[in-house]
């Protein structure tokens, strides 16, 4: 039997091998011409690009531009194209080459999924002035002292940070202080010591902030004071005084916190006051050393004992209500008005509020007084911030005030709609920039439209981020109370409290949403921080303009009309002009005498003025406020119906919203004109982050990286492989950029750094891994999808299931430049090494696999090598990735130009060796090779199946299952489909091979049987006659 299969055999194959030799000729012939033609075929020297690798970034050396130009030059001598020499460079004019260089461009084709890194430090404060206010007293306004009141509490706020920054940051100390052993108790003096001197820094610190706070506190009220006297001895306070005071309380309000919510500290104290004990007995005169401690004990084990020595302070002297009253009304109108631009200062309003309504009600007298100037229904912060008893009545309502799922649909038509007309808005500045024209009326236009666009994103995104800060605070207020744990937790019911409330206290939705909205923030803000340079000048000017439109035209109006018999306010707007009036850009003379000259009936012509991008200072915006406040009120802080409400101030109505609609633009100019700092202040979003909080209460460390928020957020765009996220999966690593600049420039911390820099690694790590995953899986499914016979579709029930969703990881594998706590990461290169190592790992196990069955397994193998290069051309036209023959033969260690066995050719032989020709039989009805029903004679010994990876076949469930059933088909009997399949993998190298190989199996089972017949001969009797045929 063996010897008439191995003849079929042969003669099957020689069939196959003329057949698949003269249709490879043909097409080797055709891609040979194919490649000779493309090669002579140069690109002219103007198309030709030059580039070069940084030797930071990539290992280079300078040598590669040199040899990359070389290239070029050889390439141009082949073509044809003539080479400039040195004297026509000299000669083209330096107009042109100008002109020639500004037609390149830096930008390359990768796309915008990540928000954009600032490439340097700079302090986030949209409000900073460099001169501090200095130069306020040269517009002699008797304004000395509310400035040096201003310079000294900015000066506090500014100390204040640097001590929340010191209380927030706060790890025990005692936690890794070192147990002495039994056999070391003769050295315990010199471990008390040790210790106290390490915790004796940590606590000067603490004693440092207890003087701060202390003297913070005697300085506010004092400033409070100063002001709230009836007599009126200075001018203010200015609406910049308003925002410190403010601000410093607030400062106040959050060491409090932090100083009650660290137990970490007490703890601290008491090792500190027993290592104390030990240790002054041998010292001298400690008395003022135990009143430190004991005042310091007092301090940290006393709550909110800031806010009572801050009320303590205040009414010493019992003239403080007015203030308190006044600056609770600014804080409701600000709330009511939208007077915040960003959202920090209206969070601020929201902390301080309730402080300010406490310290102004702390008698009954006082209440009183407070609520006959302000309804308690304008005080929106209690009933919202759930501080009164509504609140338990409007649950529903407040959940879904706080949730962003609510209002995603909103925000998604915003950040569409916004980021149209921006762009429509960059283009008529650029067309404005790029055309000489004289049309006045246009430019004012289109730059008034920049300015209003502006605007309108600052107010977006502090909408937005506010409401990330809302959910991230109403989820931390309500953790998830029953976590449901899945089998990867090996059935843990025990949960970190950080879990509680960010790892099981967001939905999938929830999630989805989130990142969502963190791609509108940072795109947005990308958005508008790439065009800062070109909108500087329209904003410039608009601002400019408002201010020269509003004291030369509509302040002439008013001097002329409503104020002409005022001699006071009439002074008052005088001092507008002349603070803020920009009359070099005026074109008709300002001369006091051209009024006098105009009838009292004729109507007056408006100045005509050129805007200029000169905006106003600080303190030009700062004494304008002053002065407008002065005009409404007249210095009366206890003025009825609001700083600009019409009881009692004698300005007409229309006049009257004049000046406060200018009043409330002047606090939007200085967000402006820091334009940058503005935008990484509204798309900073590194609080997603932090959580000291936890790491404290739960007595661990670091949390795993599945409970850090910007992570959860990457792997759900993973594992819900959603191609309207898909673009979005590096946007929650922005998160770990904000936190880290957070971490260095204001918390200035380099171990909270140093935390987010291993996790950052972690999750890049993991993400490279899952990502390389799904990438594969993906073009795997559709490769098994176009190569599926559709034969077999039509005759499924539900096609669709076989049918590849699109996903656009094309833009994904573009990224050459993903920006990472300062480094530039190459994705596309990474991604492209692993998926090289995972095809050849692919390879391996088909073989592996194939090594484990028997030869008819060879169609599969066939199948699926022909899926996977397939694949591997989907994935070339994005990647540069390694040949796939020079893969296959690196598996098949088939290199060699003189081997003719590869590793493929090797196992089919050893197969037909050990179990085709023994246990199979030709069947002359099908023509098939089958194998014999009396079983295995000659069992052989295979490799065992390696484990079974879904994306190393079809990528997924629904294709792998077709597949199978495919092969299964062909999986009983070996016939021309596995003839064709062994051809074509061994290919026409290997063929010769296995070709001798079977003569050579023939040949040795003839001189085998040679012998056994010639005996069989020789015991045969000469001649055989036939049996008798009886008739039967």
């Amino acid at each position: 039997m063996s010897f008439h299969l191995s003849l079929g055999i042969i003669l099957e194959l020689v069939i196959i091998v003329h057949d698949v030799k003269h249709c490879m000729g043909d097409q080797q012939r055709e891609a040979e011409t194919g490649m000779m033609i493309p090669s002579l075929v140069i690109n002219d020297i103007p198309a030709l690009s030059f580039s070069y690798n940084v030797p930071h970034s990539s290992g280079g050396s300078g040598s590669e531009l040199i040899a990359s130009s070389t290239v070029v030059t050889d390439k141009a001598l082949l073509s044809g194209t003539r080479i400039v020499e040195k004297e026509e460079l000299m000669a083209i004019p330096v107009e042109e080459a100008i002109a020639a260089l500004s037609t390149f461009t830096l930008e390359d084709e990768q796309p915008d999924v990540q928000g954009l890194a600032a490439l340097l430090s700079i302090e986030r404060c949209a409000t900073t002035s460099p001169t501090e206010y200095a130069d306020v007293s040269a517009y002699r306004l008797s304004l000395m002292e509310d400035t040096k009141a201003i310079n000294q509490l900015n000066t506090l706020i500014q100390e204040g940070k640097e001590m929340a920054s010191v209380l927030y940051t706060y790890r025990s100390c005692v936690k890794a202080l070192p147990q002495l052993p039994d056999s070391m108790k003769h050295n315990q003096a010199d471990l008390y010591l040790e210790t106290y001197q390490v915790l004796d820094l940590e606590m000067s610190r603490l004693r440092e902030i207890q003087r701060w706070q202390a003297s913070a506190a005697s300085k506010l009220a004092a400033d409070m004071q100063r002001f709230s006297r009836p007599e009126r001895l200075i001018n203010g306070p200015t609406v910049t005084h308003f925002w410190s005071m403010l601000k410093l309380l607030d400062i106040l309000v959050q060491l409090d916190h932090l100083k009650n919510a660290k137990a970490s500290i007490p703890n601290d104290f008491s090792w500190y006051k027993r290592t104390f004990t030990q240790v002054s007995t041998q010292w001298q005169d400690t008395d003022t050393m135990r009143e430190e401690l004991d005042d310091l004990q007092i301090f940290l084990s006393t709550r909110w004992a800031i806010l009572l020595n801050l009320h303590a302070e205040m009414f010493r002297a019992n003239t403080v209500e007015d203030i308190l009253q006044v600056l609770i009304v600014f804080c409701v109108e600000s709330l009511e008005l939208d007077f915040a631009l960003l959202f920090p200062e209206r969070h601020l309003l929201l902390r301080v509020l309730p402080v300010l309504v406490v310290l102004a009600t702390s008698s009954e007298k006082d209440a009183d007084s407070l609520y006959r100037r302000v309804k308690i229904n304008r005080l929106i912060i209690f009933p919202a911030r759930h501080v009164s008893l509504l609140f338990r009545h409007h649950m529903k309502y407040f959940l879904r005030h706080y949730l962003i799922v609510n209002y995603i649909g909103t925000i998604r038509a915003e950040h569409d709609d916004f980021s149209v007309r921006f762009a429509s808005a960059i283009n008529q500045v650029i067309i404005l920039k790029s055309t000489e024209t004289s049309d006045t009326e246009w430019s004012r236009e289109v730059k008034g439209n920049m300015y209003d666009m502006v605007i309108e994103g600052f107010q977006l995104l502090s909408r937005w981020t506010g409401r990330l800060w809302e959910q991230c605070a109403w989820k931390f207020s309500r953790p998830c109370k029953d976590p449901v744990a899945s089998d990867s937790l090996g059935g843990s019911t025990t949960f970190f409290d950080y879990e509680k409330v960010v790892r099981w206290n967001y939905t999938s939705d929830e999630r989805k949403d989130l990142l969502e909205l963190v791609s509108y923030i940072k795109s947005v803000g990308s958005m508008m921080q790439r065009c800062d340079t070109l909108v500087a000048d329209a904003l410039w000017e608009t601002i400019h303009v408002e201010v020269q439109d509003f004291v030369q035209d509509k302040l002439d109006t008013m001097l002329r009309t409503s104020f002409r018999k005022k001699k006071d306010l009439s002074r008052i707007l005088s001092d507008m002009r002349t603070l803020s009036a920009d009359w070099m850009a005026n074109t008709s003379r300002h001369d006091t005498e051209l009024h006098a000259l105009r009838q009292e009936g004729e109507e007056p012509r408006p100045n005509i003025f050129y805007p200029r991008p000169v905006a106003p200072t600080a303190a030009q915006v700062h004494c304008l406020q002053f002065l407008i406040c002065e005009l409404v009120a007249g210095g009366n802080l206890r003025k009825h119906g609001g700083l600009f409400g019409n009881s009692g101030s004698g300005i007409a109505v229309d006049d009257l919203k004049q000046l406060e609609t200018f009043f409330y633009k002047l606090s939007f100019f200085l967000h402006i004109l820091d334009y940058t700092a503005t935008v990484g202040t509204l798309t900073d979003l590194g609080f997603l982050w932090f959580r000291e909080f936890y790491l404290e209460s739960s007595r661990v460390i670091q949390f795993p990286i599945e409970c850090s928020l910007p992570w959860m957020l990457v792997d759900n765009v993973i594992e819900s492989q959603d191609p309207g996220l898909l673009e979005s999966i590096l946007m929650p690593f922005d998160i770990y950029n904000d936190a880290a600049q957070h971490a260095l420039t204001m918390l200035k911390q380099r171990f909270l750094y140093d935390e987010i820099e291993a996790e950052v690694d972690l999750c890049f790590d993991q993400l490279l891994y899952k990502l390389n995953e799904i990438i594969f899986s993906y073009y795997k499914s559709r490769a098994a999808s176009d190569l599926l016979d559709q034969s077999f579709i039509a005759s499924c029930n539900d096609d669709n299931k076989y049918f590849v969703k699109p996903m656009r990881f094309n833009e994904i594998l573009k990224l050459r430049r993903v920006k990472l706590l300062g480094r530039s990461i190459d994705l596309r290169g990474l991604l492209t090494q692993r998926l090289n190592k995972l095809i050849r790992e692919n390879i391996d196990f088909l073989f592996d696999r194939f090594e484990g069955q028997d030869l008819c397994a060879v169609v599969e193998l066939q199948q699926q090598l022909e899926i996977l290069k397939h694949s591997h051309n989907l994935l070339s036209k994005d990647l540069e990735l390694d040949s796939f023959s020079l893969m296959l033969n690196e598996t098949q260690e088939n290199l060699s130009l003189i081997s003719y066995s590869s590793r493929l050719a090797s196992q089919i032989w050893t197969e037909m060796q050990n179990d085709f020709f023994p246990n199979f039989i030709l069947c002359n009805t099908t023509q098939r090779f089958i194998r014999s029903v009396k079983g295995d004679r000659h069992a052989s010994q295979r490799a065992s199946v390696p484990s079974v990876k879904s994306y190393f076949f079809c990528g997924s469930q629904d294709l792998n299952a077709a597949y199978h059933n495919l092969a299964a088909m062909y999986s009983e009997f070996f016939g021309i489909p596995h003839m064709f399949a062994v051809v074509q993998l061994i290919g026409l190298t290997s063929l010769p091979w296995i070709i001798r190989a079977i003569l050579d199996h023939i040949a040795v089972k003839v001189n085998v049987l040679i012998p056994k017949i010639y005996g069989l001969q020789d015991a045969l009797p000469k001649s055989i006659g036939l049996l008798p045929f009886d008739g039967i």
